[in-house]
């Protein structure tokens, strides 16, 4: 049967393609936020959720607040919180479906901190919306893993947002006061994307073996 070793082999020729285009857009946030963290003070200030600017028309802010970053080391560990999700949650979810948990999550960031936090100035970093995707991921973890994983990273957000707002931020959160109510809100964001995108998660299917030449 070489006609079917010889499909199979055709088939994975775009295999490498179809595996990491969906990281490109992962891609293209890590480079853009490094690349406006190196601008300086004058992107973090162009771009930042800024309340009174917001107040003036400058609506953008909502978004690109999301992107800027207090300083490169900032900009590092959020760099760093992409990555992971992507490595561990790229794949769970088709791309339409992330464009809408991502925007979710920041929509809900904004609306959080303009009303419960009135006296918030400015705001900037990925963090809240990272803390969107994870909450999407393990939404779609209780369907496309083993439930003791899904289990597990259900807990460890469930954790980690009740230290903060418990404790306040985490020791590795660097010398920039971080705004934890912003994680909080960002993970609502991601619980309603992912309820608005269930149907879309990828169910994980057994690797089909290869043919044999016969």
């Amino acid at each position: 049967m070489i006609t079917n070793a010889t499909s199979q082999l055709n088939d994975n020729s775009s295999t490498p393609w179809r595996r990491y285009r969906g990281l490109l857009p992962v891609a293209v946030v890590i480079v853009t936020a490094l690349l406006l963290s190196l601008a300086g003070d004058m992107a973090q200030v162009a771009l930042q959720f800024d309340r009174s600017l917001i107040q003036h028309g400058q609506l953008w802010r909502l978004l690109t607040g999301h992107i800027v970053h207090g300083n490169l080391h900032h900009a590092v560990l959020n760099v760093l919180g992409t990555a992971l999700m992507a490595a561990l949650f790229s794949r769970t979810y088709q791309f339409r479906s992330w464009l809408v948990i991502v925007f979710a999550s920041a929509i809900a960031i904004d609306v959080g901190l303009w009303i419960w936090m009135p006296r918030l100035e400015w705001y900037v970093g990925l963090s809240g919306v990272l803390h969107g995707v994870l909450a999407a991921g393990a939404v779609a973890w209780w369907k496309t893993e083993d439930r003791m994983l899904a289990m597990l990273l259900t807990l460890i957000m469930i954790g980690k947002l009740t230290w903060e707002q418990t404790q306040g931020a985490l020791p590795l959160s660097g010398e920039l006061p971080v705004v934890v109510n912003a994680h909080l809100y960002g993970a609502i964001g991601g619980l309603i994307g992912a309820g608005i995108c269930w149907r879309d998660v990828r169910e994980m299917k057994p690797r089909a073996l290869p043919a044999k030449v016969a």
